[in-house]
């Protein structure tokens, strides 16, 4: 009794010590793959956003524009990958350094331990439902009207490079070359019809788009270097030598094309935000597809904000290898069940906004097995001496390397074998 009362100030001085580290072990990691996971998924969306703009013929500038709107989605999927690799990968760290051993000999147990990633995943759960619930819906609808102007024209991507535009039905436009993020025009040939019957050809060596404040549905062309070929042929009276003009600049009205206004923002149930969807969902006026929809979308995003809850424990699952063992077969297992979780939730929600079944069913059941798993997968090594939640998949990884390995080496003492020598005998 006298020795446990002198070594509990001490643990209790240890406690906060243990804190700090296992969120420095945490906090660095998770950082690091949410920052590469948000890469990986910008840069894929990147490339294509790219070739788009560039069919388009829209401005460079709007790609970063329409990557910015899509963070707060790609966000809302690598917080929780982020997290619980961020745990994992600090358990794994305590587990393979003996660390971990040492904590739970001087009664620190797995619960204790979790304290810290606790409190972070109450941070970006916090997060998480500002992105999921009111900032993605926002930010995807904005996407959307993005690609919309684009589309459209609103962007100025109607005037393509090197390709003959007709603007008002009344004038042709080709530009050569841009430069400068298109504020730089280089080769400009423009064929106008007035109302006068006249006919002008103009050319000029460069020119930029000027906004005009009294009109906002038209621009002007300012151009430089050039000449104007004045066609009066169709003109009464006007003669058959046409009028060669130069100048040095010259300022070209046009009128801008309309544009259909954007739809609202609600015609996909990715962009209500909560209160929407729980007007509509409770609605009894509301449509049934569109109630189910909400229902759907509702419970989409509910479940997979509740489900990091639980990625503590099962990072700390899968975290622990085998003694005498550093395999990290639990890292590759955690993705794998992440992921796997992710794409059942969204085939249950295109299920439910379907009518097919109940977003209940639909969505909570997977979740209630797949927290029961974790919850056995954590109690066997948390309470059990000596378990492990992937035993039989790290003895059946571990046989399987050391086949790879035999045969690996079998191979390569094959290729480097030394040839035989003759041995020299007496000449006779």
């Amino acid at each position: 009794m006298a020795f446990a009362q002198s070594t509990e100030p001490h643990l209790h001085n240890l406690i906060p010590s243990v804190d700090r580290y296992i969120l420095r072990l945490t906090v660095a990691p998770m950082l690091g793959v949410f920052a590469l996971a948000a890469s990986l998924l910008l840069l894929d969306k990147m490339l294509r956003l790219f070739d788009f703009v560039a069919v388009e013929g829209g401005p460079v500038a709007v790609v970063f524009k329409m990557l910015g709107a899509l963070i707060p989605e790609y966000a809302s999927l690598a917080i929780p990958l982020g997290l619980l690799l961020g745990v994992l990968l600090a358990f794994r760290k305590l587990a393979t350094s003996s660390e971990l051993d040492t904590m739970r000999a001087v009664g620190l147990s797995y619960n204790r331990l979790l304290r810290m990633p606790y409190a972070i995943t109450l941070v970006l759960v916090a997060i998480n439902v500002a992105l999921v619930f009111y900032i993605q819906p926002i930010s995807r609808y904005y996407y959307e009207q993005m690609d919309y102007e684009l589309r459209s024209g609103a962007l100025g991507a109607s005037i393509k490079v090197g390709e003959f535009t007709t603007l008002a039905d009344r004038m042709a436009l080709r530009i050569e070359a841009s430069e400068d993020d298109g504020r730089r025009l280089i080769g400009i040939f423009a064929r106008v019809a007035n109302n006068k019957g006249q006919v002008l050809s103009i050319s000029a060596r460069e020119g930029a788009f000027l906004a005009t404040r009294d009109n906002p549905d038209t621009i002007i062309l300012r151009l430089s270097e050039g000449t104007i070929i004045q066609d009066t042929t169709m003109q009464k009276g006007g003669g058959s030598t046409p009028r060669v003009l130069s100048f040095s600049r010259h300022d070209l009205p046009i009128d801008l094309p309309a544009i259909e206004q954007f739809r609202a923002r609600g015609d996909a149930t990715r962009e209500y935000i909560l209160p929407e969807l729980l007007s509509i969902g409770w609605s009894d006026t509301s449509p049934t597809q569109e109630r189910d929809a909400s229902l759907a979308s509702f419970n989409f995003r509910l479940v997979e904000i509740v489900m990091m809850f639980l990625m503590p424990l099962l990072a700390v699952a899968l975290a622990i290898p085998p003694k005498r063992s550093t395999s990290a077969l639990g890292v590759f297992v955690s993705i794998v069940m992440v992921v796997a979780y992710h794409k059942i939730n969204q085939y249950g929600e295109d299920v439910a906004a379907l009518g097919r079944l109940d977003p209940v069913l639909a969505l909570w059941v997977p979740f209630a097995l797949f927290a029961a798993l974790i919850i056995w997968m954590y109690y066997r090594v948390a309470y059990v001496p000596g378990g492990q939640a992937i035993g039989a998949l790290e003895t059946a990884f571990a046989k399987l390397s050391k086949r790879v390995g035999k045969l690996f080496r079998r191979r390569t003492q094959r290729a480097y074998r030394p040839m035989p020598q003759m041995a020299a005998g007496p000449a006779e």
